[in-house]
């Protein structure tokens, strides 16, 4: 479809917002050659005319080159609301940051939640940012002004930070969710950001769903992963020492003598929260640390048009 964006490559510019410039940039010139070219993010002040509706504000200049119509969109016009939820508990540090893994899913997330807000910016949506451990650090209001957008490339920039004592937080996205189904008082989009590696049930995170599905807010889940060694556990053939990230335990394993057993744990419990999303119309994407940002910025897009 297109080509995939080396984050790896960009962040040695270092400044998030160029950073994420350049992502959104290289997306939406690939999207003219994809099945996708038929979002209009490109076009920060124009929507796609209604059929019926007055055709005084339509861009015929705009029509010559796309051979599509779109109106003229004007600053008091009602867009998206955006709510962001990163998890930022330990076990968003795996894998550990050496010169084979210079990514983890902390740092994947924060490149795909500035390409976010970039794209956010692009159509003029409002964005708000929360981030939470086990219980919130970070809780933002939803704005769409330029200065906002300095504040929040400001907050996440200080979470790549390097941090001396990130071991043994929890994380609790239960109760985050319900919080924000709670004080997003207006309809909104909430996307999340985590890795579910939490003591929350299933039927725990089903109410929180429920919760935010009640208040009309839509959902879209991110479910970050390491996939060579959380999914495939990809491990040497050699007893090898697994540290729990939020807990501290440490146990000693072959990980070929477990690979399979994990691997069906694993696979049954995804499966069966993707049931969950399913039921409630809620959007649960599987994101790959390696595999670059295209699916995230792909998956909003998608969203986006469904509820607009």
């Amino acid at each position: 479809m297109y080509g995939k964006i080396d984050i790896q490559e960009l962040a040695k510019f270092g400044n998030l917002e160029f950073i994420a410039k350049q992502v959104v940039e290289g997306f939406i010139t690939g999207m003219h050659r994809s099945p996708f070219h038929g979002f209009s993010v490109e076009f920060a002040e124009h929507r796609l005319y209604n059929t019926g509706e007055s055709t005084k504000h339509i861009d015929w200049k705009l029509y010559a080159k796309t051979d599509k119509l779109f109106v003229k969109r004007y600053e008091e016009e009602t867009n998206l609301r955006c709510r962001i939820i990163l998890d930022t508990s330990s076990s968003m540090y795996f894998p550990e940051i050496t010169d084979e893994y210079p990514l983890n899913k902390l740092g994947f997330s924060i490149y795909a939640i500035a390409s976010l807000i970039e794209l956010l910016k692009k159509q003029r949506d409002g964005v708000g940012l929360t981030v939470f451990e086990d219980k919130v650090k970070l809780d933002t209001a939803i704005k769409s002004s330029v200065a906002h957008h300095r504040l929040l490339y400001h907050e996440l920039e200080k979470l790549m930070e390097p941090q001396a004592s990130k071991l043994n937080i929890p994380t609790s996205i239960v109760d985050i969710l319900h919080e924000a189904a709670e004080n997003n008082h207006k309809r909104s989009l909430v996307i999340v950001f985590s890795d579910f590696f939490g003591n929350e049930s299933l039927e725990e995170l089903t109410d929180a769903f429920l919760h935010l599905r009640h208040n009309k807010h839509e959902v879209l889940l991110f479910n970050v992963m390491d996939k060579k060694h959380e999914l495939d556990f990809d491990y040497p053939n050699k007893p090898t020492n697994f540290i729990d990230l939020e807990t501290g335990k440490k146990v000693k394993l072959h990980p070929a003598g477990i690979k399979q057993a994990y691997h069906n744990q694993v696979n049954t419990a995804l499966e069966e929260l993707k049931l969950k999303c399913v039921q409630f119309k809620i959007g649960f994407v599987d994101v790959d640390i390696e595999k670059g940002l295209e699916k995230v910025l792909q998956e909003y897009l998608v969203k986006r048009q469904k509820i607009i």
